[in-house]
């Protein structure tokens, strides 16, 4: 079981007769796809004729030549994988740079190697560059020669969205692919391969369908965590087993427990994670459903996001998404916020919980939003004309000369503290910006608002 003990690092001293033992690489590595027809998942770029497939299987041919490719989507689903597929194709030379290391001094050191290798070897330099989103402007700048004159094939990965981290005209002269997050399933072929090729355990362990499951839904969709998840496994299920065991060795529940005892949280603060997830949270707020906003609540928190950014989302909401329907809303998502400020957390969690249930299962209305976009419009359009004289300001020596304030009457001396009066501009009278729901308490509101509008326009009836 020496794959399992390599993982461990623990030294053979049978190993090349050096007496030193040089750990064999990590599973995931070894059960890397050698073709495009080894990858799970992403058969949306996979079909025959494919941008993605004439690269790797067909790659020099074409008027165009070989084209370069911006892999984006989440971690562990294949970017790397992919790139090292392309390589794999004839007279291709594989570059790999980190652009967390690499600088503009690497890229151009690897550009004029790779022309060298194409003009005097007749080889094709695939440049795999793996967080292109690090990389400044002056670094992707660097890069713009090479992949325009077709020096390299570049292969870039991102788990940052391309349209916002990478500059125009290195988007325009690539094509961007998008990958797709790996299903459950996809995550159960990997593993159940991984335990059955000669590349991974060979038949040494046996993986029960609980097990896998368990691997499958901590790894949070990222292969490369099954398998490292899948490995520590194997090897704690080895070692527990004794010396010399029987093989298969059979993977328990506590083996899986020991390797991994809880999932580990996809969450990019500043990048696509951040937006994505605060976005279902206010969605699910909006749709009323208190269940799923508490899963991305749940979700945030356990990633460390700020509980300030999360108490000023649900203060927006309030207004936004609830209005006058409830307009309780508005100062319970406030005194949570000031419940964060002077609590802190974890405490503060429970008062960010109990706004979300608040504002999810409150009547929704957005007319009070929609009223003031309205009125915006209005006013960009050039409506809205002088204010009427009887409203202006009256308090400075000489403005009743001028008509202000002339006719005013003081709501307070009317029926009910409600004039029949003029207050909107001349060109506005009679606009109705805001019309009420008939959820929750704007019922009443818009009851109220109608019998108001009669008297101050004077149409009682």
């Amino acid at each position: 079981m020496n794959d399992l003990l390599d993982a461990l690092n623990e030294n053979d001293p049978e190993d090349s007769g050096r007496g030193v033992h040089r750990p064999r690489p990590p599973l995931a590595v070894r059960m890397r796809p050698r073709t495009l027809d080894e990858l799970v998942g992403q058969q949306h770029l996979l079909g025959p004729g494919s941008p993605l497939r004439q690269l790797a299987e067909h790659p020099d041919t074409g008027p165009a030549g070989p084209s370069s490719v911006i892999l984006y989507g989440p971690p562990g689903i294949g970017k790397t994988t992919i790139a090292h597929v392309i390589a794999r194709a004839t007279d291709r030379k594989f570059v790999e740079l980190s652009a967390i290391t690499a600088g503009v001094k690497d890229v151009r050191r690897v550009l004029e190697q790779a022309k060298d290798d194409r003009d005097l070897r007749g080889l094709t330099t695939v440049l795999f560059l793996d967080e292109i989103h690090r990389f400044n402007k002056a670094q992707q700048d660097a890069l713009l020669p090479g992949v325009e004159n077709r020096v390299v094939v570049l292969v870039a990965a991102t788990t940052e969205n391309p349209s916002f981290s990478v500059i125009s005209p290195l988007l325009s002269r690539s094509l961007m692919l998008t990958l797709r997050p790996l299903t459950d399933a996809d995550l159960m072929e990997l593993a159940t391969r991984a335990v059955s090729d000669e590349r991974g355990f060979n038949g040494e362990v046996e993986l029960p369908d609980e097990q896998r499951e368990t691997i499958v839904r901590l790894a949070q969709g990222d292969a490369r965590r099954v398998l490292t998840v899948l490995e520590a496994a194997g090897a704690v299920a080895w070692n527990a087993a004794g010396k010399n065991p029987r093989t298969p060795v059979r993977i328990e529940t506590e083996h899986v427990q020991l390797a991994m005892d809880q999932a580990v949280q996809r969450y990019d603060r500043d990048g696509d994670q951040h937006y994505d997830i605060i976005s279902a949270f206010i969605k699910s707020i909006r749709g009323s459903d208190a269940d799923a906003a508490l899963h991305y609540l749940a979700r945030m928190l356990a990633a460390g996001e700020d509980p300030r950014f999360v108490a000023r989302r649900l203060m927006i909401s309030a207004s936004e998404d609830i209005g006058m329907a409830d307009p309780s809303a508005l100062p319970l998502a406030v005194a949570a916020a000031q419940s964060v400020q002077l609590v802190g957390m974890p405490e503060a969690r429970i008062m960010l919980a109990q706004a979300t249930v608040h504002l999810a299962t409150a009547p929704k209305s957005n007319a009070s939003y929609m009223a003031l976009n309205q009125a915006q419009a209005d006013v960009a359009a050039g409506k809205g004309s002088r204010v009427p004289d009887h409203l202006r300001d009256a308090h400075y020596p000489g403005a009743k000369q001028l008509g202000h304030g002339v006719g005013y009457v003081y709501s307070h001396d009317a029926p009910h503290s409600i004039a029949t009066q003029q207050y909107a501009p001349d060109d506005l009278l009679g606009v109705d910006y805001y019309q009420p729901t008939e959820n929750g308490a704007e019922r009443s509101i818009g009851q109220r608002l109608a019998k108001l509008r009669q008297i101050i326009r004077g149409k009682r009836q």
